[in-house]
């Protein structure tokens, strides 16, 4: 019997699937639109993110199976909606595991000073990177777990020792420079952080929040997990819980010892330009490198199995729902490794547009799997679920707040900026890309895939 991922192993692949690069390499967004009061955005955000991370987890109590988002509309909805979701997730899982991969050959690239725009430099770096991920995968889940566990422990102790080098440098010297960023000023001489309002509350929160997703994925191979009806509903909100103390202590002991460079710095890895020490420089860049790879394996993790879980169900030919001698999903490994490798490859390494596919799938589960979890509180069900205690408060309370939550999300979100093209002069035309990448993701594969899976009905 091939080794389960334990209670623990969960919490590590929670934090793993969360953590990537953006807290190392990109932290002074907020800060530039919050000033000041960029560490208490994060505790906003981590809230936010608890609620639909509670709701995924009251979502896993009532149905084990692995899918996620997937396996609770099913079970909610009935077979036509779970298979829009499973579609629309697994493309976009696909995807962004790619641009994961692609971001990780980049920014190293960039951190060891080599062009990260060298199409033959980033295409064997990318290469071998799957390469090695494929390795790792195909040693099953103890090896696999192995080095999830290992690589999340690893970028959690460069956060940590930062954190710690911060509040050492802030105690012994009386450093507080936090309030200077809220006096910084572009070339024309006008204020970057504006005086706060509702509007840039909700944008600043907005963009913390991307640093807690991830979490929706992890259920996805709950049939790796062990006993997932109990250990995914702790697993998930302790995970957010600890990423939120890290988050807010790096943020607070950065903004504290050089919010300009956090805002300014134009290196790579911004959050090693506020420390002078060569030491602590050098530890975030490894933590940044190990953080930007944690991430991949479990990328590698979640979304074949999501696959999987779809050819079990007759959505995707059978073959990708077998497992090799070491209980490993080959086909369906395969299948999603060949489409995160050859859509990079396809565009250049360029994803701006169709990154949109991603984003769009994320704002369709945070709405779907509230009305799940309160359609399981009530008794309602197209499929069988567990028989799950019910609590009020996070099977019907806390999926409603999550849906009000997601709305302000979805109303908030750049859609002319997603769908345009910003030109020299100001004006804006149609991104026929995105655009295009939206009707493929959301049209086009979705119906070709009903086509397939009532073919593979027939011929049963």
């Amino acid at each position: 019997m091939n080794k389960k991922l334990g209670f623990w192993s969960i919490v590590l692949l929670t934090i793993n699937s969360i953590i990537g690069t953006g807290i190392f390499l990109s932290p002074g967004g907020v800060a530039q639109t919050a000033g000041s009061k960029a560490p208490l955005i994060y505790i906003g955000a981590a809230l936010f993110a608890a609620v639909l991370a509670i709701t995924f987890a009251a979502a896993s109590k009532y149905v084990s199976r692995p899918g996620a988002a997937y396996a609770y509309s099913r079970a909610a909805f009935g077979e036509k909606t779970g298979l829009f979701v499973g579609i629309t997730r697994y493309v976009s899982a696909s995807i962004a595991w790619g641009v994961m991969a692609t971001a990780v050959v980049k920014n190293t690239l960039n951190i060891f000073k080599l062009d990260p725009n060298n199409l033959v430099l980033v295409t064997v770096g990318f290469i071998v990177l799957m390469a090695v991920l494929f390795i790792i995968n195909m040693f099953g889940m103890k090896i696999l777990a192995f080095m999830s566990n290992l690589s999340t422990i690893g970028k959690m102790a460069a956060l940590g020792i930062t954190i710690i080098a911060g509040l050492f440098i802030v105690l012994t010297t009386g450093t507080n420079h936090m309030a200077e960023v809220d006096t910084l000023t572009n070339a024309a001489g006008d204020l970057i952080v504006k005086p706060m309002t509702l509007s840039i509350f909700v944008t600043a929160l907005i963009s913390a929040f991307y640093a807690f997703t991830g979490f929706e994925s992890v259920a996805s191979g709950s049939g790796d997990m062990e006993n997932p009806e109990k250990n995914l509903p702790r697993a998930l909100p302790l995970a957010i819980g600890i990423i939120a103390v890290i988050y807010f202590g790096i943020v607070w002991v950065a903004m504290m010892i050089n919010p300009v460079a956090l805002v300014n710095s134009k290196e790579v890895v911004i959050l090693a330009s506020v420390f002078d020490s060569p030491i602590i420089q050098g530890i975030i860049v490894l933590g940044a490198l190990v953080s930007m790879f944690g991430i991949n394996i479990a990328a590698s993790f979640h979304s074949p199995r999501l696959a999987e879980a779809m050819a079990k169900d007759g959505i995707l030919p059978a073959v990708f729902a077998k497992r090799n001698s070491k209980d490993v999903p080959v086909g369906a490994f395969l299948l999603t490794a060949a489409l995160a490798i050859i859509i990079p490859m396809s565009f250049q390494y360029d994803m701006k547009g169709i990154m949109i596919i991603s984003t769009i799938a994320r704002f369709l589960q945070f709405l779907v799997v509230p009305v799940a979890v309160i359609l399981f509180f009530r008794g309602k069900k197209n499929e069988e679920i567990l028989d799950a205690p019910k609590n009020a408060f996070t099977d019907l309370v806390i999926p409603i707040i999550a849906l009000a939550l997601t709305c302000v999300l979805l109303y908030n979100f750049n859609w002319v900026g997603q769908f345009s093209i910003k030109q020299a002069d100001g004006s804006l035309l149609p991104n026929y890309f995105a655009i295009g990448a939206m009707l493929i993701g959301y049209v086009l594969l979705p119906l070709l895939f009903v086509f397939t899976s009532k073919k593979a009905q027939k011929d049963k």
